[in-house]
């Protein structure tokens, strides 16, 4: 096996990006984007190693049952959807698979999930919407493994509002003649614009740029009005760091008002532009519904919620708990926290501001027993300092809410290591069309 060489394959499985996984003669795997489960392919290889090779899919010789033709005319040059090739009830499988996978080759847990709650709306389900900007100006979403901006007028993802709000910008920098940032020199303004939509069809606009002001701010505010009426603010975000971070340092008001209030689980939640909020709303309750039961709260337990956000999973726990304690070190975060905790009247909960390994360890000094704690991290997963600090409380049930498999098999293990034992497993899709997963756990201290 060579570079350039052409073979055919018969795909049996998928990679955890949701590639096609076949097997040549000589036993290597060889990973092949685009190709389904089943079907026999003619293969050009791109790359091959000792024990692996990677090959573009040159012809589906036999198609398999589950392939689709894209519905989008972006697929698949813009990185933003990964799986549009395929059944939806195929894209669920493969994603129930990824996370046994990686519980069982990672975490080492012989366990299955029981089941993957799959989303009734799949096109516009997005709340949130980021777009990278680049000289053109391009406004849209990322080549597939690249920073290359693909110009995208309509997303079947994102909500019509932040598609609406997108083109206004679009045409602001075109009218005015506003650079875009440009990530190799750190020259140039705008970086990202950055939409919160609610399940009204209110917007929240924030646009990400390299410095505290802009050109023609009032004609950018009346553009983005025009174009989408239910705009409720327009939010400058200050991020002058060279890096590839998205949100900014400091935020400053343009016009309106700078936060959005959405419905979730019965609770209304103010949410500003830096807040963390699942993405999904509809999946993201059925994924809370979940963990409350995971939780198996009585009204007697002490709930400790790490990575709060604005209170999402804090104040849903409230509800059925004697109190509920969330921990976050975004500031402005902590603030919707409080106020959404006030405005939903939900007295027994309380906020730290902090950083979680900080926060855990503090309160398990001060020997502040939970019973159970509640996790949601982003997509590094714990460290080691929230692990130890987790061990340290001992609280009777951990529930683990996860958007990688990968971190969450590894933190499995390190719980598992320290005495708790993984007793259920689901998964929720909030990503339709994607390779990523939701996954809720219950871990259990052993010596219940």
């Amino acid at each position: 096996m060579k570079k350039n060489d052409t073979m055919e394959l018969t795909v049996t499985g998928y990679g955890s990006d949701g590639e096609g996984v076949a097997r040549a003669e000589d036993g290597r795997v060889v990973f092949v984007k685009g190709a389904l489960q089943g079907e026999r392919c003619r293969v050009t290889l791109m790359k091959v190693g000792k024990t692996a090779a990677w090959g573009r899919l040159a012809e589906v010789l036999d198609p398999a049952p589950a392939r689709r033709k894209p519905d989008c005319p972006h697929y698949p040059k813009c990185g933003g959807c990964q799986l549009r090739h395929m059944s939806y009830e195929e894209e669920l499988a493969f994603k129930r698979q990824k996370v046994e996978d990686c519980l069982r080759r990672i975490g080492g847990q012989d366990v299955e999930v029981s089941v993957i709650h799959g989303a009734k709306q799949m096109k516009r389900y997005r709340n949130k919407s980021q777009f990278p900007v680049a000289e053109g100006p391009r406004l849209g979403f990322y080549r597939a493994r690249s920073h290359d901006v693909i110009d995208v007028e309509r997303c079947l993802l994102q909500s019509e509002g932040a598609d609406h709000i997108r083109g206004a910008v679009k045409a602001w920098m075109e009218a005015y003649r506003i650079p875009a940032y440009d990530e190799q020199n750190g020259q140039g303004l705008i970086r990202h614009v950055y939409v919160r939509s609610n399940r009204q069809g209110e917007a929240l606009a924030c646009i990400l740029a390299n410095g505290d002001c802009l050109p023609w701010e009032k004609e950018l505010t009346d553009q983005i009005r025009a174009a989408w009426p239910k705009t409720v603010g327009v939010v400058l975000g200050a991020n002058t760091r060279k890096t590839n971070v998205i949100l900014g340092d400091a935020y400053r008001l343009l016009w309106g008002q700078d936060w959005l209030d959405d419905q979730m689980c019965g609770l209304t939640f103010r949410l500003s532009a830096p807040s963390f909020y699942q993405v999904n709303t509809p999946q993201a309750e059925m994924l809370y519904e979940r963990a409350v039961e995971f939780a198996g709260l009585t009204g007697e337990e002490r709930v400790l919620d790490l990575y709060c956000g604005a209170g999402t999973i804090t104040l849903t726990m409230a509800r059925w708990a004697q109190e509920a304690i969330g921990a976050e070190i975004v500031p402005e975060a902590i603030e919707n926290a409080k106020e959404n905790a006030a405005a939903n009247g939900v007295k027994n909960v309380r906020f730290f501001l902090g950083d979680a390994g900080e926060v855990a360890t503090q309160l398990a000094e001060e020997e502040l027993h939970a019973q159970v704690v509640v996790v949601d991290p982003p997509r590094k997963g714990l460290s080691v300092e929230v692990i130890e600090a987790i061990l340290e409380i001992g609280p009777e049930r951990v529930v683990y809410v996860s958007c990688d498999p990968a971190t969450l098999g590894r933190d499995v293990k390190r719980l598992a290591e320290g005495g708790y034992k993984l007793q259920q497993v689901e998964a929720v899709d909030l990503f339709p069309r994607t390779i990523h997963v939701e996954t809720v756990v219950l871990l259990q201290r052993g010596n219940l």
